[in-house]
């Protein structure tokens, strides 16, 4: 075959394609497999054991301060702090088994929980409510929170005598002290929640057509309810405060009055039951609180988020 005849072959061959300018396709091991789905068992597994860790763990916390308040009193330790007039964990529980075949403990325990449930909840209601209007609406918080600010650094405490003499008995005085340590925490953390909302979501609302009052249930308050229910928890823990030492002031029942009354008589195991009484009341409310907040806002948990 000559040289011409060679060539002229060769340039009637076509020509190679040009290679793909886009995307270059990856070799079958560089393709990334597909995520593996996982586990239910093992979800499943971890949803029953973190109960019985979190239950674990709470009770490894009460059992050690339980621990150390019984080799403190049995060594009489006196470091500076004294312990050998503190009773001993076990006079404490002989004298809860010993009050509580009595009405008049029964009777104060249900006195102070209505005192703080009828002054909590009006606390709510009346902070919820002042809170979405200073939020929304600029008028309204000049006109009203100069008088509030005036208001709010005075302790609930300091009402007491003021309430005696503005209330016609000494129930609804503690009730009205009680409501003054529950409302203002409420109310601030109310406003917090309503400045935090995104201003896109409430664009977006009005350009659906959605009206001022459709716009404050279904955007406002929902948008708002995480900081609403850190203001409840919070208020929670100041109402007690406040009913309390309302109660060893000017009260004749409740809990705290119980407290006062027994070191008065220098009864050092119902100071202590009283404390504990306090404490675990305490702790039922504010356990009520986050099951409330839980249920109200099932779309944190759906997000990983966990309501405050």
């Amino acid at each position: 075959m000559g040289m011409l005849e060679f060539r002229s072959r060769l340039g009637d061959a076509p020509a190679p394609a040009a290679p793909f300018r886009g995307a270059p396709v990856a070799p079958p091991s560089a393709v990334p497999a597909a995520p593996l789905k996982p586990q239910p068992a093992r979800r499943r597994g971890a949803r029953l054991w973190a109960p019985l860790l979190r239950m674990a763990c709470a009770t490894l916390s009460i059992g050690s301060v339980l621990l150390a308040w019984y080799l403190a009193t049995r060594y009489k330790i006196d470091w500076y702090i004294r312990f050998g007039n503190i009773p001993a964990p076990g006079e404490v529980f002989d004298k809860m088994l010993e009050v509580n075949h009595s009405a008049k403990f029964i009777l104060n325990i249900g006195i102070s929980v209505r005192r703080i449930l009828l002054g909590f909840t009006l606390a709510a209601l009346a902070g919820t409510t002042l809170g979405v209007l200073i939020g929304r609406y600029r008028l309204f918080r000049a006109l009203s929170m100069p008088a509030l600010e005036v208001f709010r650094p005075i302790p609930a405490i300091a009402w007491v005598p003021m309430a005696i003499m503005l209330w016609p008995s000494n129930e609804v005085s503690i009730v009205f002290i009680t409501f003054l340590g529950a409302f203002f925490p409420i109310l601030l953390n109310t406003i917090h929640g309503i400045e935090e909302i995104d201003e896109v979501l409430l664009r977006a609302a009005r350009s659906l057509g959605t009206r001022e009052s459709g716009l404050i249930v279904h955007v406002v308050l929902p948008g708002a309810l995480p900081h609403i229910f850190t203001g409840l928890a919070v208020g929670m823990g100041v109402a007690w405060v406040s009913l309390i030492a309302a109660e060893m002031i000017s009260g004749q029942f409740g809990i705290g009055y119980f407290t006062w009354e027994a070191y008065s008589l220098i009864s050092y195991a119902e100071i202590a039951l009283g404390m504990i009484t306090i404490g675990v009341l305490g702790l039922a409310c504010s356990g009520a609180i986050g099951l409330c907040a839980k249920l109200s806002m099932p779309w944190l948990r759906l997000a990983g988020g966990h309501p405050k």
